[in-house]
């Protein structure tokens, strides 16, 4: 499951659900110093089993819950020709926005979260999380600011390395 993506006019809706959307070969590409030191392609090369929902509330707030077992990911770095591959895992994933347009994403299971060099903490990293992360989202900028992680990761930059 993937959680960042270059497109900073992305609407929380299509990040709520994108993690785990149906993989059809989709290739992202992050130029050197976005996700890694180096440029970095992400492939989806697996089926997910998916489940989404969207809960609305009377006071303007809106809950997105993302769950299931996400696609396999194959990373590669684009210098070296370096791949780690990940197989699909399961997670639930939550947003929450409030009425005045701030948003908080939960991430549990097995995510990879990709940290740009404008986020808190900065990038660029692209870590597999195998526990919990919370994570604040600046809905104008796409701008993520760590609140709290527990649980395993990997970084997936240092392992194309």
């Amino acid at each position: 499951m993937l959680i960042k993506s270059l497109s900073a006019a992305a609407a929380v809706a299509a990040l709520a659900f994108a993690p785990m959307a149906p993989a059809s070969a989709d290739i992202t590409d992050y130029p050197a110093g976005i996700a890694c030191d180096f440029p970095l392609r992400v492939e989806d090369t697996g089926s997910p089993t998916v489940n989404d929902k969207m809960f609305e509330f009377p006071d303007g707030r809106v809950r997105f819950l993302d769950a299931g077992k996400g696609a396999a990911l194959d990373f590669t770095n684009l210098e070296t020709g370096a791949t780690y591959s990940l197989a699909g895992s399961g997670a639930a994933n939550w947003i929450r926005v409030d009425a005045a347009g701030s948003a908080q994403l939960t991430v549990t299971g097995h995510t990879v979260v990709i940290y740009f060099p404008d986020d808190e903490p900065a990038g660029p990293s692209t870590t597999l999380v195998v526990g919990r992360e919370v994570i604040d989202i600046d809905l104008a900028t796409f701008h993520f600011t760590r609140v709290s992680l527990r649980g395993k990761t990997t970084d997936i930059c240092a392992a194309l390395s």
